[in-house]
């Protein structure tokens, strides 16, 4: 699924109802995930209803993000509401129509509420089915990053989404699990035995815990069993990493400060040495690639350890709304 903007038709003419459909949609899937307003396709609302010079298509925006059962359950910011309503409102005005006193009242809601330090981002599968994690509104909080969804883990669920397979009967560890998107689709789409979260960060950990709650119980006999360790990759024992017995360890945005380079990569050796039923696990790890020089430093840590690795070059296909600008690279490392 992309999410270029979908077009209107030839000027002066209404776009088609599967292209209005597809342009409501993208208002939905980039609302729900928070995305960049600068992301939602304005223009091609714009043509619609200088075309149509009706505000029906708003209202069916409206319906499907501000008054949808899953933002009235699991909202995204109130700043972040405010400022969509707003950029609404203006396409409203557009229009020498009368006002929408929906438009209206779900704006004086908001305004009225209190900004909270926890929202909703919700994503969307292509399934139908609708992951909503609790986050942090800022990036960085309570001394960790581990509170919001990074786009190395969005890239990460897609690729698992594309390979079911790699997780069929196996016993599953994701390091640096945050708020617990990947896992939670990973438990969702795919037929393992075992998924372990893990994390270090005791705030960290208890979101994991309740986000989870909410669509992965063991009481469903169907669904893999599912746990959630406290791993400081620096004091790991021995006794905890063969308990654990991971056939596949996953991670995703793990390689950002030089500081904890050292200890990934002796937990990383440490596991794949760790024989399952004879057989090293397989590992795969994907990075945003901020700082080429920290990454370059994890590659070497790596080699140094006796490690190998390998960049997967398939192409991913993209489901979420985020900017795949930025560099993600995703490896395999092996013994």
């Amino acid at each position: 699924m992309s999410y270029t903007h979908p077009e209107t038709g030839k000027e002066g003419e209404a776009m088609s109802h599967e292209t209005r459909k597809e342009v409501i949609h993208t208002f939905q899937v980039n609302f729900f995930a928070m995305s960049r307003l600068n992301a939602f396709p304005w223009d091609s609302l714009d043509g619609e209803i200088m075309t149509t010079t009706t505000s029906d298509i708003i209202m069916e925006i409206l319906l499907k993000t501000c008054l949808h059962p899953i933002c009235l359950k699991n909202p995204p910011s109130l700043k972040y509401r405010r400022r969509f309503l707003t950029e609404l409102i203006k396409r409203h005005e557009m229009l020498a129509a009368e006002p929408l006193d929906a438009l209206y009242e779900a704006l004086g809601e908001v305004m009225c509420a209190q900004e909270e330090d926890m929202c909703y981002k919700t994503y969307l599968l292509p399934t139908g089915d609708a992951v909503s994690l609790a986050e942090n509104v800022a990036l960085i909080s309570q001394g960790t990053t581990g509170l919001v969804t990074w786009e190395a883990a969005l890239y990460l669920t897609e690729w698992a989404l594309e390979n079911t397979h790699i997780f069929k009967n196996k016993t599953v560890l994701e390091l640096g699990s945050g708020v617990g998107l990947t896992g939670i689709v990973v438990c969702l789409s795919s037929s393992l035995t075992k998924y372990i979260f893990s994390d270090c960060h005791q705030t960290v950990l208890q979101r994991l815990k309740d986000n989870i709650t909410n669509y992965l119980t063991n009481s469903d006999s169907s669904r893999a069993s599912v746990c959630v360790e406290e791993l400081d990759w620096e004091n790991v024992s021995d006794e905890q990493l063969q308990r654990i017995q991971a056939n596949t360890i996953i991670a995703a945005d793990v390689v950002y400060d030089p500081d904890v380079i050292a200890c990934l990569v002796r937990l990383l050796s440490r596991l794949l040495n760790c024989k399952v039923q004879e057989e090293h696990p397989d590992v795969y790890i994907a990075s945003t690639v901020r700082n080429p020089k920290t990454y370059d430093c994890f590659k070497k840590e790596l080699e140094m350890a006796g490690l190998r690795h390998v960049v997967m070059k398939d192409s991913v296909a993209q489901v979420f709304p985020y900017n795949r600008a930025t560099t993600i690279e995703m490896i395999q490392i092996y013994v």
